[in-house]
């Protein structure tokens, strides 16, 4: 499926408003052209949100949530059924999409898409599930519940790396909760944002709830600000960067809005000396060289026990070689590029400063002579105090690092910065559950013996520290959407006080 092939399925055109507001309004900010990183040429031009066009947008979602709300949540959840069906007979167009835009390999771009349809099933199951708990009272005559209520428009950025499976996440949860949606994506990946905005446009058509999924694309200082300042926003889930999250973050608490950060991960796979290797290495190849690199989840330490390291690495630096990187769309391509020139310039800076902190580049670390943002997948040994290692390089750059004891691995890996996926490969009981212990690994994902990436939709993803400490997806994700209501029925002729308190 070629470029236009994709833009007739998906209702694009060469030039294409970024503002949704229950129905498609010209934008007036300015006109970015989207350029495919396999190519380095543009695919489109999206004319952005201006902070007027934002207020639109921001007036559509807030209208729409007051009738929303009232809707019951079974009810909600037949839209999302329907949005998930939709985006299963579109899925290979809209995988296409985001290999085009974004540069992640096809297979990839369509499991993405299939993430979102996923998280549209799990929400329809959960739209019948919004339980409260039922508490027992010292009062007598007294019953004491929970409500769950609906907290209103959430505001949601994405970044370029997961262009649409990360909104998913967010949208049809909060939508069964009650909540409508405002969505900025990246700058980078405009397009499939617009085309799964159509998807949903065309899901809610006629349904008087036309403004629940909206859209505002924009950069950080125009349309970012006024979202972080927006007090009719009670909630904002950011995905971005550790930096991003450090505006994001204390702008909203500044104004008591509510956060999911999903920021930075620094990750890391600790290999035992009685590890499946075989099974070690293929999880490593495609922690650290899935979508480039470019995946928050990505691995990019890999700590492996010093009695079998030369094993590892030889293997892992066998199999590196034998990566097909090229064109994304094409079958049999296991990489495509990074996302820009400055993601290029990133890799190479990283590597010039490992090599001077003493690492040992065993495969790759070159740009590939061709046109777009192509990079070889990169394997180098460094020492344990290199500070290179505390930083996360968005690029397929693994650095090893060798160790002793499975207590000095642990010490190695928590002691970043971030705090989002880890890894253990191990035959033995005992390390296995030393690893997952409230001494073992510090971070939001804690693995055994499968790779730092591929997380399922089940579980709540997010991470600790400078990732943010958010959760979105699955288990009781949920909650962060919706207002808890403490609830006290009185039902009896006399009114008893908690703590056995008499007053009068």
């Amino acid at each position: 499926m070629n470029a236009q092939q994709v833009f007739d399925r998906l209702g694009l055109s060469d030039t294409n408003s970024g503002v949704f507001a229950g129905e498609w309004l010209p934008a007036s900010g300015e006109t970015i052209s989207v350029v495919n990183p396999t190519s380095g040429e543009a695919l489109a031009s999206v004319t952005l949100a201006s902070v007027e066009d934002y207020e639109k947008v921001v007036t559509s979602s807030e209208e729409t949530f007051r009738r929303w709300r009232s809707l019951p949540a079974p009810k909600r959840g037949e839209y999302i059924r329907k949005l998930g069906d939709a985006l299963r007979e579109n899925i290979d167009a809209l995988g296409a999409l985001v290999t085009l835009e974004m540069g992640k390999i096809h297979l990839e771009g369509v499991g993405e898409v299939q993430e979102m349809v996923d998280i549209c099933d799990f929400a329809v199951g959960l739209s019948r599930q919004l339980y409260g708990n039922t508490m027992a009272s010292e009062r007598p005559n007294h019953r004491m519940y929970e409500h769950w209520h609906p907290l209103g428009p959430v505001g949601v950025i994405t970044a370029f790396n997961f262009p649409v499976a990360v909104w998913s996440w967010n949208a049809a949860i909060a939508a069964v909760c009650g909540d409508t949606l405002v969505w900025k994506p990246s700058e980078r990946t405009p397009l499939t944002a617009i085309a799964v905005t159509k998807i949903a446009q065309n899901v809610m058509e006629g349904s008087g709830f036309e403004g629940v999924f909206n859209l505002a694309v924009g950069d950080g200082k125009t349309v970012g600000t006024a979202m972080n300042q927006d007090t009719r926003l009670p909630l904002i889930s950011a995905t971005g960067s550790c930096a991003m999250g450090r505006i994001v973050g204390p702008a909203v608490a500044q104004r008591m809005g509510r956060t999911i950060l999903e920021l930075g991960g620094n990750n890391a796979v600790i290999v035992m000396d009685d590890a499946d290797l075989d099974l070690a290495v293929r999880a490593a190849l495609f922690s650290a060289v899935g979508t480039a690199g470019q995946r928050c989840t990505s691995l990019r330490r890999l700590l492996v026990h010093r009695a079998v390291s030369d094993k590892v690495v030889d293997g892992l630096a066998e199999a590196y070689k034998q990566v097909p990187v090229g064109d994304p769309l094409e079958p049999g391509t296991l990489m495509g590029p990074v996302v820009s020139e400055g993601a290029i310039d990133q890799m190479m800076n990283s590597l010039e400063i490992a090599r001077e902190q003493g690492a040992r580049v065993v495969t790759g670390g070159n740009r590939i002579d061709r046109p777009g943002y192509f990079v070889e997948p990169t394997i180098a040994v460094v020492p344990k105090e290199a500070s290179i290692t505390q930083e996360e390089t968005f690029a397929p750059i693994l650095w090893v690092i060798e160790f002793d004891t499975l207590d000095e691995a642990i010490e190695i890996q928590n002691g970043v910065t971030q705090g989002l996926s880890s890894a253990i490969f191990t035959e033995s009981l005992k390390n296995a559950e030393r690893f997952l212990s409230s001494t073992g690994s510090d971070c939001g994902i804690a693995n055994v013996n499968i790779g730092t990436s591929g997380a399922e939709i089940g579980g709540a993803f997010g991470g600790e520290k400078e990732t943010g400490g958010g959760r979105e997806a699955g288990s009781d994700a949920w909650k962060a959407y919706m207002r808890r209501q403490t609830t006290t029925i009185n039902w009896g002729d006399d009114l008893p006080l908690a703590q056995g308190i008499e007053f009068g």
